[in-house]
C-alpha cells in the first residue's frame, strides 16, 4: 500500500455528536479500522468491527491484539448487523470506498492505477468486467446514470459496448475519456462518475445502506446512536429521508408543503442538518470535502419497515 497513514473522515464530529462514548458499538465498514480505534480510545467498552473484504482484517492483525477482547472482528456486511448483535450502543458507517481498496491496483477500483477490472468488496462474485462485458447496453447506461449521475451514461455505455472485451482499469478509462471533454482546472478525472457508479452495482453498495438502516433499527438500543458518513448525494438523499421518515415526519415531494407527522419515531435526529468538515479537516484530510454526517439516536419505538423506494433509492429496470 501507499500513501500516508488513513485518516477516517468526520471522527472527531462523530465522537462530538456522539458522546458520551460508551457500551457496544458496530463498526459496520471497518476497512483500515481508523473508526474502530478511535471510539475504543474514546471509551467503548467492545466494538465490533464488520467488514465484507477480508483483508480488513488481514492488515489489522498487528494492532487488533492490543484490544483483547474488547474488539471483535466480524467478516460479513453490516445490513446483516441485527444477526451479529442486539442492543448496541451504537453503529457508525462510513460509506465511502477504502484507501486500501484504492491503493491497491490488483482490486480494480482506482482510475489511476492499472489493473484487473475488478471492484469487489467481498473478493467474490461477478467482477466489474463482468458486468461491463455482458450487461445490455440500456442497462449499462441506466447504471452509469442513476448510479453515477452520469449525464454522458448513454454514449459511454455504446462506447464500451462497441469495445468488448475490457479487462483493465485504465483500459476502461481510456474509453470513457474519449467520450467526455478534457476536464478544466479543478474538474474532477473524467472516469470519477462511471467508476463509483460501477462500484456501487458491483457490490450493491444502495442495497447493502437500504438495508443496513433497517438492521440498525433492530439492532439498536433504545438511546444507541446511529452514525452515517456519506460521500455522494445519493447516499446522503437516502440517509436523510429515511431518518426523516423514521423520525415520525413524512417526506414531502414539495419542500414548502408542510410536513406530515406520522407515528411512531423511531430515531429522533442530532440536527436536521448535515455535519461537514471544518477547516482544520478539510486542510489535513482532502477526502472529506464532499463528506456529510447525519447522526440520530435510538428511541424505544419497536422497528418496523419502510419502502426503499421513498427514501430515494434508485431502482433498474434490468437486473445488475
Amino acid at each position: 500500500m501507499t500513501g500516508g497513514p488513513h485518516i477516517p473522515v468526520l471522527i472527531d464530529a462523530i465522537l462530538r455528536a456522539c458522546a458520551p462514548i460508551s457500551g457496544t458499538w458496530l463498526d459496520g465498514t471497518f476497512g483500515a479500522g481508523g473508526y474502530t480505534r478511535a471510539l475504543l480510545e474514546a471509551g467503548a467498552d467492545k466494538v465490533i468491527a464488520v467488514d465484507r473484504d477480508p483483508l480488513a482484517f488481514e492488515m489489522a492483525a498487528p494492532w487488533a491484539a492490543d484490544h483483547g477482547d474488547r474488539l471483535v472482528m466480524q467478516h460479513g456486511v453490516f445490513s446483516k448487523m441485527d444477526t451479529y448483535a442486539q442492543g448496541l450502543d451504537g453503529v457508525v458507517l462510513d460509506l465511502g470506498v477504502s484507501s486500501m481498496q484504492l491503493d491497491l491496483a490488483e482490486r480494480g477500483f482506482s482510475f489511476m492505477r492499472d489493473g484487473p477490472l475488478d471492484m469487489r468488496m467481498s473478493q467474490d462474485g461477478p467482477s466489474a468486467a463482468d458486468l461491463v462485458n455482458t450487461a445490455e447496453e440500456g442497462d449499462l447506461a441506466d447504471i452509469l446514470y442513476h448510479y453515477g449521475e452520469e449525464r454522458a451514461s448513454r454514449r459511454i455505455a455504446r462506447a464500451i459496448v462497441a469495445a468488448r472485451p475490457i479487462t483493465t482499469t485504465l483500459g476502461l478509462v481510456g474509453i470513457i475519456e474519449k467520450c467526455l471533454p478534457r476536464p478544466k482546472p479543478g474538474q474532477s478525472h473524467p472516469a470519477t462518475r462511471s467508476f463509483q457508479a460501477l462500484r456501487i452495482a458491483v457490490n450493491n453498495e444502495y442495497g447493502e445502506l437500504y438495508e443496513g438502516l433497517m438492521a440498525a433499527e433492530r439492532a439498536l438500543a433504545t438511546g444507541g446512536k446511529l452514525a452515517v458518513v456519506t460521500f455522494h448525494s445519493v447516499e446522503d438523499r437516502m440517509v436523510k429521508r429515511f431518518l426523516t421518515e423514521r423520525g415520525g415526519k413524512a417526506a414531502n415531494a414539495n419542500r414548502y408543503a408542510p410536513e406530515t407527522t406520522t407515528a411512531p419515531a423511531q430515531f429522533t435526529m442530532k440536527s436536521r442538518k448535515a455535519i461537514a468538515a471544518d477547516a482544520a479537516e478539510l486542510a489535513a484530510n482532502p477526502r472529506s470535502r464532499s463528506a456529510k454526517l447525519r447522526v440520530a439516536t435510538r428511541t424505544d419505538a419497536p422497528a418496523g419497515t419502510i419502502d426503499a423506494k421513498s427514501i430515494g433509492m434508485p431502482h433498474l429496470r434490468g437486473a445488475i
